[in-house]
């Protein structure tokens, strides 16, 4: 196998990185990695928050809520497509500028032309065509910056890589909505704005990774035995791949359910009013994108010290399955603001280290790009269950219950994760 380091500042391409030959930090691609997350998810964030919801009540405020449902459903099968065929041609790319750069240039302007073009669409049927197009590009970004990650970090600096890549998720997640927020009254010249951010992922690879060709990488030939190994969900050493993947997704579904509710939560059960509701929804916004940009400065660098990734995740779990339970104790609105405490540090946690742990139980370092894509779904796959699951359990069995559901679901990410074995 071949394997990619750092050597001073330049990449010598040889296709996964050891602990002997990467015994420094990689800084320079820690770096870009936080800054390409950044760039995608300050972009994505204030248009899915903002922008195109904004724009969707522009084209036809009357149907807004059944455009929405829609509109969600498609870019989701798109997005679960776009991974997994762009994982694999990334994977697959023989290139003079490496196997990811590439990718996520196409991604970058891809997504600079869709979001511009979002912020000047007249019809519903353009506008889900093309967000749906953005999927496509903005997967682009998404998949080879999470294999570059697989790529240039040996084993033993995974851990403060990924709280790098967490640390630029959580400054681009707390500042995506502000942003888009300032162009409620133009959201054409929003759309732009987010496009000129999203776009500099392309540059920030070229410059920050400075990844070497990987023309010297054996081309694979196209047959039945590549199509099933690059473009099909892994099938051969995959057991703690997907017991990271279903841990992930009940996390997801942990956090969506209460947070997907929250508006509810602090008005129909904690029976708030409306000035009091603003105030604890900003405050518990705030909490949680402070504890989540903390610990991403220091979650990863001590998993790393410990030379454990699964405990820090069994952990992260723990304090999210807390911090979702402890509304069900009392509607007092003080229990909402040590949920977003304890969920807050967990979920800090859990993003500084969670791609560390999927890396690590990846079937074939080979197929990273696809496989990491696919892990990723565990993200879009919780957002849509974690309501879904709510508002059954309101309906059944009232509020109170949800806070049981949703620790529920944490602690069955509790036992999946403690289930893999090939991690510490």
């Amino acid at each position: 196998m071949q394997r990619s380091i750092d050597v001073g500042d330049s990449p010598v391409w040889t296709g996964t990185t050891s602990n002997e030959q990467q015994p420094k930090f990689p800084w320079r691609v820690a770096i870009g990695l936080a800054m390409g997350a950044f760039c995608w998810i300050v972009a994505y964030l204030g248009a899915v928050g903002v922008m195109l919801p904004a724009r969707i009540a522009e084209i036809d405020n009357e149907n807004k809520a059944a455009i929405v449902a829609l509109n969600s459903t498609i870019s989701m099968v798109v997005a679960t497509l776009a991974n997994i065929v762009i994982g694999a041609s990334s994977d697959l790319s023989r290139t003079r500028f490496g196997r990811r750069t590439p990718w996520i240039w196409v991604g970058a302007v891809g997504s600079l032309i869709s979001l511009v073009i979002l912020g000047q669409v007249q019809t519903v049927t353009q506008l889900i065509l093309m967000w749906a197009v953005y999927q496509v590009f903005l997967n682009s970004i998404i998949a080879p910056l999470l294999a570059t990650l697989a790529d240039r970090i040996a084993p033993q600096h995974r851990g403060s890589a990924a709280s790098a890549y967490a640390l630029g998720m959580g400054v681009g997640t707390g500042l995506g909505q502000v942003i888009g927020a300032q162009f409620l009254g133009n959201t054409s010249l929003g759309f732009a704005v987010l496009a000129g951010l999203t776009v500099l992922a392309g540059p920030v690879a070229s410059i920050m990774f400075r990844e070497a060709s990987s023309l010297p990488m054996p081309a694979k030939k196209f047959d039945k035995t590549m199509v099933l190994e690059n473009f099909v969900f892994a099938t051969r050493n995959a057991r703690d791949y997907y017991l990271a993947l279903a841990g992930k997704f009940f996390m997801m579904v942990a956090k969506f359910t209460v947070q997907g509710y929250l508006l509810f939560i602090l008005t129909d059960y904690m029976l708030l009013e409306q000035d009091q509701t603003a105030g604890y929804l900003s405050l518990t916004a705030t909490i949680i994108m402070v504890a989540g940009i903390g610990m991403a400065f220091v979650a990863g660098p001590i998993a790393d010290r410990m030379g454990r990734l699964k405990l820090p995740v069994i952990l992260s779990a723990l304090l999210i399955g807390i911090g979702v339970f402890l509304p069900f104790i009392s509607a007092d609105p003080m229990m909402i603001i040590l949920y977003a405490v304890f969920a807050g540090i967990g979920f800090g946690a859990f993003n500084a280290v969670d791609q560390a742990l999927n890396i690590a139980v990846l079937p074939n370092p080979e197929t990273a790009a696809k496989d990491l894509g696919i892990l990723n779904l565990s993200n879009t796959g919780g957002q849509i269950a974690g309501p879904l699951l709510a508002a059954a359990v309101i309906t059944a069995a009232g509020y109170q219950m949800l806070f049981v559901a949703a620790a529920g679901s944490a602690l069955v990410a509790i036992v999946c994760f403690a289930s893999i074995r090939r991690v510490k």
